[in-house]
């Protein structure tokens, strides 16, 4: 068994255990599909012009999101990757380089490999493999259908507007995902650390999400031989919790857990050592699920990681990776968290509250805490008689530093307060990029710029703001939490991203 990379179709511990520049302006949208740029057009050229005998799906504005890199296509295409200076916190260069053309075998494993009956999996992996490739020639058919809703009725939603990247391209993968995906979770562990994880604490969303895996409403099967891809459920977390010694900053026993556990179902099963782990996904809002999954080579380089700390400067790769929101739940409930007042009412420019951590904070607080600013608030400690939801909901824009690392709960609870969240981060890519389009309805503002945060959002005019302003109430429903799960919410927006990354995979057999 091999496979080949495929074109990219772009606190207080409580635990559940359940078993059984700031321009605004809107852009042109270019599309990329079966390796035609459809700007061609623009040039005075049909884009017919130029086939490319890869099956993919590029949807972008100026980001690629489907490349060939199979070894027996020949000869490559050229992948269209625009850049675009504001973008400074997703660095496209390192986002969506060319994936490496390479095709790894079973003998190459570090693992014992499982023995599988004669002809199991292989003709149901074909079949398999044939209904993946169908889905994206038709995820590349509705990348150029102008009004998707006159050929895919879709009673519930329709995703439409400026904060995605290609709206039609998007439906269409949503449906034949809901359509096709079955994801097999591995039995083999017993909680604490594994099938559980936190639901009260920064790192909920990792425990929310096993917890919803192991419940089997959506997604899952228990037939491994239908799986598309094969769920991972340790919780990083709860490793730290019961494997770290405190202020020893050393994680081999953490890692050596992680060793062990993959062992096991690459002995049990015959899936791990099939594919060398390409079509597994593990899971972690834990800074140091990075750094955990380095202790599995193929678990780091083949495998998807869905991680909050989404840092490419550590090793995070968009094409393979998925980025995952954090959200803090404090007291582990869902209702209450969103709304806040309208525009009109939001008296404060821009407002920010956290203690020191990491260089970017440094910057902000020495620059802005205790300025006296009415304009940018800019806090250690929220001031006593001072609530700090209440301010999220009465401020324009939300400043969300990073800290020790990439991911901050902040821009959720911005989302979540439709407060225009301004990043600040050096190679953090969002949550759902291949999707959303950030610039719609976000600020980034490079490292260099801190100074220079009061200049720059004033200078958004108030048409500009309201336009963003409207489309955080209308990507909200992406990053909610809901219980039962919701289409198109938090956890189906992140079962899409892994989906898109089994697309980008073929098993052979």
């Amino acid at each position: 068994m091999s496979f080949s990379a495929l074109p990219l179709v772009e606190y207080q511990q409580h635990t559940c255990i359940m078993r059984a520049t700031t321009s605004m302006e809107d852009d042109n949208v270019f599309i990329s599909v079966l390796g035609v740029d459809t700007r061609g057009q623009e040039k005075g050229k049909d884009p017919r012009d130029r086939p490319c005998p890869s099956v993919g799906l590029a949807i972008s504005n100026r980001i690629i999101l489907s490349r060939d890199v199979t070894e027996e296509m020949g000869e490559k295409c050229e992948s269209v990757v625009g850049t675009d200076k504001s973008l400074s916190l997703v660095p496209e260069g390192s986002l969506f380089h060319l994936a490496p053309s390479a095709t790894w075998t079973s003998t190459t494993s570090p693992f014992p490999s499982a023995s599988a009956p004669s002809n199991y999996p292989d003709k149901r992996l074909e079949r398999l493999e044939a209904s993946l490739s169908r889905a994206r020639s038709f995820i590349a058919e509705a990348a150029l259908i102008r009004n998707l809703t006159s050929v895919y009725e879709d009673p519930d939603f329709v995703p439409r507007g400026p904060i995605y990247r290609n709206p039609n391209a998007f439906h269409r993968s949503y449906l034949e995902m809901e359509k096709l995906f079955k994801i097999y979770v591995y039995e083999e562990g017993e909680p604490p650390m594994f099938h559980n994880g936190p639901c009260k604490s920064i790192y909920s969303t990792e425990g929310m999400f096993i917890n919803e895996m192991e419940k089997g409403n959506v997604y899952r099967t228990l037939d491994p031989g239908e799986a598309a891809v094969y769920f991972l459920p340790f919780s990083v977390v709860m490793m730290v919790q019961y494997l770290y010694e405190p202020g020893s900053h050393e994680i081999n026993a953490i890692g050596r857990a992680v060793i062990d556990y993959i062992d096991i179902v690459a002995r049990k099963h015959p899936f791990w050592n099939r594919s060398q782990g390409a079509d597994h996904f593990m899971l972690s809002c834990h800074d140091w699920g990075p750094r955990t999954s380095s202790y599995v080579h193929g678990l780091s380089k083949n495998s998807i990681r869905v991680l909050c700390n989404a840092n490419t400067s550590e090793g995070f790769t968009p094409s393979k990776d998925a980025s995952f929101p954090e959200i803090h739940l404090r007291t582990g409930k869902l209702l209450g968290l969103t709304g806040g007042l309208s525009p009109s009412q939001r008296t404060v420019l821009a407002f920010f509250a956290g203690r020191l951590h990491g260089h970017i904070r440094s910057l902000l607080l020495s620059h802005w805490k205790g300025r006296n600013d009415p304009d940018v608030l800019v806090y250690e400690q929220v001031p006593s008689g001072m609530s700090y939801d209440s301010m999220l909901r009465k401020s324009r824009f939300c400043l969300c530093p990073s800290g020790y690392e990439v991911a901050s709960p902040r821009v959720v609870e911005a989302i979540y307060a439709e407060c225009v969240p301004v990043l600040i981060s050096d190679g953090y890519v969002p949550p759902f990029s291949d999707v959303l389009n950030w610039r719609a309805f976000s600020v980034q503002v490079a490292t260099e710029d801190i100074p220079r945060i009061k200049e720059i959002l004033s200078g958004i005019s108030q048409r500009q703001y309201l336009r963003m302003q409207r489309r955080v109430r209308q990507v909200q429903r992406h990053f909610v939490l809901n219980s039962p799960t919701r289409r198109f919410d938090v956890f189906h927006m992140t079962i899409h991203s892994v989906w898109l990354r089994r697309l980008n995979v073929r098993i052979q057999g």
